[in-house]
């Protein structure tokens, strides 16, 4: 539908606000859970904001990849809700190898977990692609904000006793539970999604 297309960007701005804010809720959530506050990143909030911003365009390659490309195509298939899950597991495998390489953030981490997280990241990124009628800016941005704003909060830290355990810290543990919270929403409202979701079939 037209209205749907131009509140895109509004739907953006506020998937991106949500997303970013939960993180305070995180560190709230361990408080509770805990009795102590989680270890906040060092990171200035307006250097995230600032490199969230210049590094969009670097999102490019895997946006063109994964929602430019794959996405529409396993849609017409399967449905927006199984493509968006496709997707986020194809996405987590592609990143395995960084599980192995000395050096890397997800060395010896728990891929298990992130894997479910970065499908989270998958669904609310392809309900913004559809919501927004195939906008790639807007993907990229949202990318973008996942890859630096995580750093509000750091859920990574502890390494797994193996890659493919469920080890980690209760703040990862807390991200994933919310992320999945508000990815089953963004799922109840795909059900109804187009096989054709980008350009002029996207409504």
């Amino acid at each position: 539908m037209e209205r749907e297309r131009r509140t895109g960007p509004a739907v953006g701005a506020f998937l991106g606000l949500t997303f970013v804010s939960t993180w305070a809720l995180w560190a709230v959530l361990v408080r509770a859970t805990t009795g102590a506050w989680p270890r906040f990143g060092e990171t200035h909030p307006v250097i995230l904001v600032a490199a969230t911003v210049l590094s969009t365009v670097g999102q490019v390659g895997e946006e063109v990849g994964w929602r430019g490309y794959l996405l529409p195509r396993l849609t017409e298939r399967t449905g927006l809700e199984t493509a968006s899950v496709s997707v986020g597991i194809i996405w987590a495998a592609w990143h395995l190898p960084l599980f192995f390489t000395p050096g890397a953030n997800t060395y010896h981490q728990s891929f298990p977990l992130y894997a479910l997280q970065l499908t989270a990241y998958s669904i609310a990124l392809a309900w913004l692609y559809w919501r927004s009628g195939g906008s790639l800016l807007l993907t990229m941005f949202m990318h973008a904000a996942f890859n630096n704003m995580k750093d509000i909060v750091p859920s990574l830290g502890v390494a797994a006793g193996h890659v493919f355990t469920f080890d980690s810290t209760l703040v990862f543990r807390l991200t994933v539970l919310v992320l999945w919270i508000a990815g089953a929403v963004l799922l109840v409202r795909m059900r109804h999604a187009p096989r054709q979701i980008n350009g002029s079939n996207a409504a």
